[in-house]
């Protein structure tokens, strides 16, 4: 029989804060980077919560289901992996004192421990319940009204309007991610670049949706790694750079335009496809066959020479001069290649391939015979470039009509190590994920929530402590897409103290622990761990921000500068001065970092920005993560390699790490 392992509440509380102490070493703006060292000398030095965690060797089943749903949502957002696992650890240590609080035990349960685990499944499945239906509605009302929505337009434009610099808060956001990613030292510097990288591939008319999401599709295609240089030498460079050297001579740069044509298959034909076997009989009627077949295999060889000899030549009068193939080509065609003066690229990968074809216009073909103009893509120039200690293949694009504003570019990400040159090209990557996430609209209405908590009331309302501040129809809370907040804990102290009001709200008559105000004030008094932790070297600065803050509530409905539309097309700023801006129809614009008041500008001082959007998906796969733990109660050791996966992105993540430090 299996040998099995019955699960406590407090197993799982024990597993899940063995975590939360590991990362809690690299949490906030003063956390530090943790040191991973192995037997074989080899080291890693980081602050990526989700590299710290798959770098862990786990070997509990919980430990690993935990880290799991992390990696399932860091691949989302990019972000949160750290405060996932202490908002974890803090709501089960809520759950528990909760479910501990119970008289008696029921009679329906045989011991007080199953009983607390019963209690703390159905308060589990309150807390994702009550989120999905009712905690976007929360945050649109007591959170949104006190962030702003990045305008993308100011952050791709050229030059900013003095009373709308968008694109310091946009870098401000970047920068306060990185300076949690990878430390305080180059977060400027890396939020510019990535500033400039996006400006450069803005499509003509495309959603700011759409062009992250190409930047995040093509990621591996549009950087390129190089070890053993400072990461202040990261640059942005003209075209797209593919990761393979030339096969044969690379063209003259004399000649303008360079003609190039994508090939997916071999140019010369093959006498055997792969898996079919050529048999030679013996004997005196074998030797016949054999010699028909010889005599076929040399007429078959000729052919095949003819007919490349044919390709080049209709490759050479549409003018390409360069051929990038997926596949590696024969020597018979390297040779003759390399007579014509075309230059041909092996073993190109598909997604640089596929990156190509997109910018240059041009389809790829399979079968040379068959190969028309468009299948020609017309390049800038094509030549070598050397990156490191390697040498890559590097290509520019004429402009074209449907991407006016697109001028195409390489990321090129240095860094001392190769580990920690790929924890830079991560933490690009998920910055990329970050502001997908932030500007993707989520369909949270204000509305909603006056409806939900303040039945009598038609007009959108905000609860501030015992008054409630009317808003007026141009003020409705709804989270448009690019809506962020202060950092700094502004978004876990705004919710607190919106779900402690609405607690307050709710029928008085359902005070069961399981009723909506226990429910509303556990999640509450959860998320203020985020900012005792970010301030956990002073209790005191903790207290004085929560006052500061809970106090500003009180004096301002809207905090930050609001813009909304007036006559004539203009918009007003409000806060101590008035500028008026052109605004397109129908458009809703809040601006956080224009002219405020001093205590809005005390309050934002040094706090970075975070997205909305984010935080709104992390509480929502926390209390999935939480959910989906509670309701484990027996583990069943198998002794079999279940926990492959979990080694092999443990090894992942060990890979070029050695003998790493700190640039």
């Amino acid at each position: 029989m299996l040998p099995m392992e019955h699960l406590h509440l407090e197993h799982v509380l024990q597993t899940v804060c063995v975590l939360e102490s590991v990362v809690l070493r690299s949490f906030g703006p003063e956390g530090g980077q943790v040191l991973f060292t192995r037997d074989t000398g080899q080291a890693m030095l980081s602050r990526s919560g989700t590299r710290i965690l798959t770098a862990l060797r786990l070997e509990h089943p919980l430990a690993r289901m935990v880290v799991e749903c992390v990696l399932k949502h860091s691949t989302v957002t990019g972000d949160g992996s750290k405060t996932f696992i202490l908002l974890l650890a803090s709501l089960l240590r809520m759950i528990q004192k909760t479910a501990c609080k119970e008289p008696n035990v029921s009679h329906t349960y045989n011991s007080r421990e199953t009983a607390e685990a019963s209690t703390a499944r159905h308060l589990a499945d309150k807390m994702l319940a009550f989120a999905l239906e009712e905690l976007d509605d929360i945050i649109a009302m007591g959170v949104v009204p006190y962030g702003c929505c990045l305008s993308w337009e100011d952050f791709t434009a050229k030059t900013q309007l003095p009373t709308c610099p968008i694109n310091h808060c946009v870098q401000k956001l970047l920068a306060s991610f990185f300076h949690s990613r990878l430390g305080r030292t180059h977060c400027d510097f890396i939020s510019n670049l990535t500033c400039e990288m996006l400006t450069h591939w803005k499509f003509k008319s495309d959603l700011p949706s759409s062009l992250l999401q190409f930047v995040n599709d093509n990621f591996s295609a549009l950087h390129t790694p190089v070890s053993g240089f400072p990461i202040s030498c990261s640059r942005l460079i003209e075209g797209q750079v593919i990761h393979r050297d030339f096969a044969t001579p690379c063209p003259q740069a004399d000649h303008q335009p360079v003609k190039a044509v994508v090939v997916t298959g071999c140019l010369q034909p093959k006498l055997l496809s792969a898996g079919e076997v050529l048999v030679l009989g013996s004997g005196e009627q074998g030797r016949e066959e054999n010699s028909r077949k010889e005599s076929s295999i040399v007429q078959f060889t000729a052919w095949a020479e003819r007919s490349l000899e044919c390709v080049i030549a209709k490759l050479q009068s549409l003018g390409v001069s360069v051929l990038l193939s997926a596949v590696k080509q024969s020597a018979a065609v390297l040779a003759l290649a390399a007579q014509a003066d075309m230059c041909i690229v092996e073993c190109v990968s598909e997604d640089e391939l596929s990156l190509f074809a997109q910018l240059s216009g041009a389809t790829p073909v399979s079968d040379c015979w068959m190969i028309e103009p468009e299948h020609v893509a017309a390049l800038t120039f094509c030549r070598p470039i050397l990156l490191g200690a390697h040498r890559y293949v590097h290509v520019a694009f004429h402009d074209s009509e449907e991407r006016i504003t697109v001028k195409p570019c390489s990321l090129v990400i240095c860094g001392p190590g190769e580990g920690q040159t790929d924890q830079y090209a991560c933490a690009f990557q998920d910055a990329i994920r970050m502001l997908l996430s932030t500007w993707e609209p989520i369909d949270i209405t204000a509305t909603t929530a006056s409806k939900k908590t303040l039945q009598p009331n038609k007009s959108t309302c905000l609860h501030v402590d015992n008054q409630i501040v009317k808003a007026s129809p141009f003020q409705q809370c709804v989270l448009e897409p690019g809506c962020v907040i202060p950092a700094g804990g502004t978004f876990e102290f705004l919710l607190n103290h919106a779900l402690l009001q609405h607690g307050s709200s709710c029928s008085i008559s359902d005070d069961t622990i399981m009723g909506a105000p226990a429910v509303s004030q556990l999640f509450a008094n959860a998320l203020l761990s985020v900012p005792r932790n970010i301030y956990f070297y002073s209790l005191r600065r903790f207290l004085q921000t929560q006052t500061r803050l809970l106090s500003f509530i009180q004096n301002h409905s809207h905090p930050f500068s609001h813009v909304y539309k007036q006559e004539h097309n203009t918009i007003v700023v409000q806060g101590r001065g008035k500028s008026e801006c052109p605004l397109e129809e129908g458009k809703l614009i809040n601006h956080c970092c224009g002219e405020t008041d001093v205590s809005s500008q005390v309050f934002m001082s040094d706090s970075g920005l975070e997205s909305v959007s984010c935080k709104y998906q992390l509480l929502v796969a926390v209390l999935q993560c939480v959910s989906s733990l509670l309701h484990v109660d027996t583990v069943l050791h198998t002794h079999t390699a279940l926990h492959t996966p979990s080694r092999r992105l443990a090894d992942i993540s060990w890979e070029g790490t050695e003998d790493e430090a700190e640039d």
